[in-house]
């Protein structure tokens, strides 16, 4: 069977678009991989110095399941036939810097550190996920910390809070440091590997621009519905 060149165009273009989106897809595997593994770490440090045995198992399982999704995240990368560590690389002193900035004080900021960064950051890759394919989108759903958990974490925060109102403005305050880091964290991922850009085949950049904006805006708006759990202003 011949090929006319105007199928010939039509297919390289064909093949262009499916790159683009792959290279998307890799991306955003790659930066959750990291971002979880990196989780996983922090938050097994931060159980050591947990006040109680109750708090240090808290944590300890955050950072088990944390590593469990950075497993379910090399997993579908390597069915892709990718190399999860290649796939994670650009994504490691980014991601390292940013744990460096918003470095806990103490156990009590490591706490809330936990309630906002994982939250707004499983947010952001479930907002995104939609727009992809299945095999894909089922293995960013499991990237998600349990109701349990998170309720447990509120919990927590809670009589932490109670047992010591001295704590709210300065727990408000880191709140609002970290959301204002971990947004800012998603718009330099999203600038830097051009997110969204590769999930419509006339996608531009100006496009996927005002997509992170939306997402933002509600990631916000969760955010400030949490903090609000807790009494604070976000």
């Amino acid at each position: 069977m011949s090929i006319s060149a105007s199928d010939a165009d039509d297919y390289v273009t064909a093949g262009e678009l499916r790159a683009r989106y792959d290279t998307f897809v890799v991306d955003l595997l790659g930066s959750i991989a990291y971002g979880e593994l990196s989780a996983f770490e922090r938050l097994a440090a931060d159980a050591r110095h947990s006040p109680s045995l109750s708090d240090k198992a808290v944590l300890g399982k955050m950072a088990v399941s944390e590593f469990g999704h950075y497993e379910a995240m090399c997993a579908r990368l390597e069915a892709m036939g990718m190399d999860p560590e290649l796939a994670m690389a650009p994504y490691q002193r980014m991601v390292d810097a940013f744990h460096e900035r918003t470095r806990p004080a103490d156990w009590h900021e490591s706490l809330m550190k936990a309630y906002v960064v994982e939250t707004i950051t499983e947010e952001f890759y479930a907002a995104i996920a939609e727009h992809l394919d299945a095999p894909t989108r089922e293995a960013i759903a499991q990237v998600r910390t349990s109701d349990e958990q998170v309720e447990r974490l509120t919990s927590m925060l809670k009589k932490m809070l109670a047992e010591d109102p001295r704590l709210s403005s300065r727990l408000a305050l880191w709140g609002r440091r970290l959301v204002g880091e971990a947004l800012s964290q998603v718009q330099h991922i999203g600038a830097k590997h051009s997110f969204l850009v590769g999930l419509r085949p006339d996608a531009t950049h100006e496009q996927a621009a005002a997509e992170v904006t939306k997402i933002l805006r509600t990631l916000t708006r969760n955010h400030s519905k949490r903090m609000s759990l807790l009494g604070l202003t976000a």
